[in-house]
């Protein structure tokens, strides 16, 4: 099962993609299994040389009862140092963000790739829509020869 962030390359353009593993509960795991996650509108930052993914939607498991997690909760995401630092220097130094990919399991892990993304403008938006209808048009007509 993939949930892949669609927006995120039609509004950024992405410099840099880091997986990272992410650090969930016993009912925000079982939840996410189900599909009930959305990864639209998050973004990570970095506090205290750890990086966290705000505003992740997982939705509340049906038979949690009262171990229930906060469904938007702040997640610390599992990376290696050096990941870390180049990362903090980007977000820092170029003025990028960090914006959530595609989340998806690799064995019995949720991994979440990660990409450091400058913002397009309007007009770069309007010349990806322009070349994506041109390649899909050239396909359709290499199909009918």
């Amino acid at each position: 099962m993939e949930i892949i962030n669609r927006k995120a390359r039609h509004n950024y353009f992405v410099e840099e993609e880091y997986e990272a593993g992410i650090v969930l509960t016993g009912t925000e795991i079982k939840s996410v299994r189900e599909g009930n996650c959305n990864i639209k509108d998050c973004y990570g930052i970095v506090r205290n040389d750890e990086v966290f993914l705000l505003n992740m939607y997982i939705a509340e498991y049906k038979e949690g009862s009262i171990f229930n997690h906060d469904e938007t909760r702040d997640r610390k995401l599992l990376l290696h140092k050096k990941e870390i630092k180049k990362i903090k220097e980007s977000l820092e130094i170029k003025g990028l963000t960090l914006v959530p990919l595609k989340a998806y399991f690799k064995g019995s892990n949720l991994k979440i790739l990660l990409g450091v993304c400058r913002g397009k403008k309007n007009y770069d938006k309007r010349e990806s829509i322009k070349e994506r209808d041109i390649n899909r048009e050239v396909a359709k007509n290499l199909k009918n020869f």
